[in-house]
C-alpha cells in the first residue's frame, strides 16, 4: 500500500522542468498522494535545448495522473499574501485539506555582486521571493493544518546558503539564513499541534535556478546566449570541494523530502538537512 494514501500535498515552484518542484510532486504522488502544484508562472521560460514546448504546471498535473491521483496547477506569486491565500483555497476546495507543504519557490538572483554594488531593488526581490514568500505560503497552510494537525508536514526548501556566506550573494544568502531561523521557530510553534516543520539545505544541484546566472554571464562575457549555456553542460561537477565529485539531482530532493513527510520521520522536527554530496 502506498504510504502517503489519502494524503494532500501542496508543491511551490513545481513549474519548471529540470525543478526540485516538478521531482518532489511526481515522487509524493507515485507515493499515493493528491498534489497541488504551485508556480509564479504556468509555464517558465527554459535557456536549455531540449526544453521548447515544454507545459509547465498543466505537464506536471499529467505526470501526476499519470501516477493514478489527483492534481491541480496553481498560478500565483508567493510575495502576494491574497494571491497566496486565494490559490490555498482553491486547493482545499478541491481537495479538503493539505496534509503536506513542500515550499521550493524562490530565485538564486546575483552570484557576483558585492554587497557595495547591488541594488536595493534586487535585493528586495530575493528577499521577498525566498523569505516573505515562505513566511506568506507557511502561515496560509499551517492555519488549515492546525484543526487537525497530527501527522502533517512542512518542509522548506533552504539552502547551503543557509548556514554560511558567500561573496557576492549576499541577498541569496541572507534570504536563506532567514528561511533557517523561520522553519526552525515555525517548527517551535507548531510542535503543539504535532506538525513537523523541516528545513533541507541541498548543495549544487542540476536545476533551472542556475538560468539566471547563465544569462546574466553571457551578457557580462557578451557572448551569445547559446554559447554560455554549452560551456555550462559541459561541467562534469561542482570541483574538488565536493567529494561525491557531481551536482545533485532533483530526484535526489525527492527522496529526502519524501523521508521527511512521511511517517518514518514522525520524531524529526526543527531540522536543517544539508543534501550537498560531502560539501
Amino acid at each position: 500500500m502506498s504510504s502517503l494514501k489519502g494524503k494532500v500535498a501542496l508543491v511551490t515552484g513545481a513549474a519548471s522542468k529540470r525543478g526540485m518542484g516538478r521531482a518532489i510532486a511526481v515522487r509524493l504522488a507515485k507515493e499515493g498522494a493528491n498534489v497541488a502544484v504551485l508556480d509564479k508562472f504556468m509555464a517558465p521560460k527554459s535557456i536549455w535545448p531540449g526544453d521548447e514546448g515544454w507545459g509547465g504546471l498543466n505537464a506536471v498535473v499529467e505526470e501526476i495522473k499519470a501516477q493514478g491521483k489527483d492534481g491541480l496547477a496553481l498560478e500565483a506569486d508567493v510575495c502576494s499574501g491574497k494571491e497566496v491565500d486565494d490559490a490555498v483555497a482553491k486547493a482545499i476546495d478541491k481537495f479538503g485539506k493539505i496534509d503536506i507543504l513542500v515550499h521550493c519557490g524562490g530565485i538564486r538572483g546575483a552570484m557576483t555582486t558585492p554587497v557595495t554594488e547591488l541594488s536595493e531593488e534586487d535585493w528586495r526581490a530575493i528577499i521577498d521571493i525566498n523569505l516573505t514568500g515562505s513566511f506568506l505560503i507557511s502561515k496560509a497552510v499551517a492555519k488549515t493544518m492546525i484543526p487537525d494537525g497530527e501527522g502533517k508536514k512542512i518542509v522548506l526548501i533552504g539552502s547551503k546558503a543557509a548556514t554560511q556566506g558567500y561573496a557576492g550573494s549576499s541577498g541569496y544568502c541572507a534570504s536563506k539564513h532567514g528561511v533557517l531561523g523561520f522553519g526552525r521557530t515555525l517548527a517551535a510553534e507548531l510542535a503543539k499541534y504535532k506538525i513537523n516543520v523541516n528545513i533541507i539545505n541541498p548543495g549544487g544541484f542540476e536545476t533551472n535556478l542556475r538560468d539566471q546566472a547563465i544569462i546574466e554571464r553571457a551578457k557580462t562575457q557578451g557572448i551569445p546566449l547559446e554559447q554560455a549555456v554549452e560551456e555550462e553542460s559541459k561541467k562534469v561537477g561542482p570541483g574538488p570541494s565536493v567529494p561525491l565529485g557531481r551536482l545533485g539531482k532533483p530526484e535526489e530532493i525527492a527522496d529526502l523530502v519524501y523521508f521527511l513527510v512521511s511517517g518514518q520521520s514522525a520524531y524529526i522536527t526543527g531540522k536543517a538537512i544539508d543534501i550537498d554530496g560531502g560539501a
